[in-house]
């Protein structure tokens, strides 16, 4: 399979800030909230800020984490450490889409094939916010013994 097909990712800070852009404030604020939450826990592991982002009663989809808040803070310190907060979002996003109550990032995801060789995929997490806290995520993981420990900011984690 040829590998001619072209990054779509938005890595510049000013680039990253036009994908926050709403004409709906509420639509603007949900993607802001999602943003913020991925530079501080998602990138940089800093689960002590959950409280901040999270409802109490959380539903997880992802079948490796059981919901609620306590159950994600514990997921994410047994799963990365705690990094530097950046400005903007380093890993790979491509898109944040906001509609209704709910926001939907798209990120490319570097992995490894069981061969060694590597490849680019595309991954999804859809949030629904509710009363300014993240209330629900969606994703497309499988329930796997690596996913339990899963990084998103090392791309072999799950090789």
């Amino acid at each position: 399979m040829s590998e001619d097909r072209r990054s779509q990712v938005v890595s510049s800070l000013e680039e990253q800030r036009r994908l926050l852009r709403s004409d709906v404030p509420q639509l603007a604020a949900n993607k802001q909230l999602v943003y913020d939450m991925y530079r501080e826990i998602v990138q940089g592991g800093r689960a002590e800020l959950a409280e901040k982002y999270f409802t109490a009663d959380y539903i997880q989809h992802n079948p490796n984490v059981p919901s609620g808040r306590a159950a994600l803070v514990d997921y994410l310190r047994g799963s990365r450490p705690a990094r530097p907060i950046e400005p903007k979002i380093t890993l790979p996003i491509i898109n944040m889409i906001a509609e209704r109550d709910f926001v939907l990032v798209v990120c490319e995801r570097h992995e490894v094939d069981a061969s060694g060789e590597p490849y680019v995929t595309t991954w999804f997490d859809l949030y629904r916010i509710e009363n300014g806290k993240i209330a629900e995520h969606w994703d497309p993981a499988l329930k796997t013994p690596k996913m339990a420990r899963f990084d998103p900011n090392v791309s072999t984690s799950l090789a």
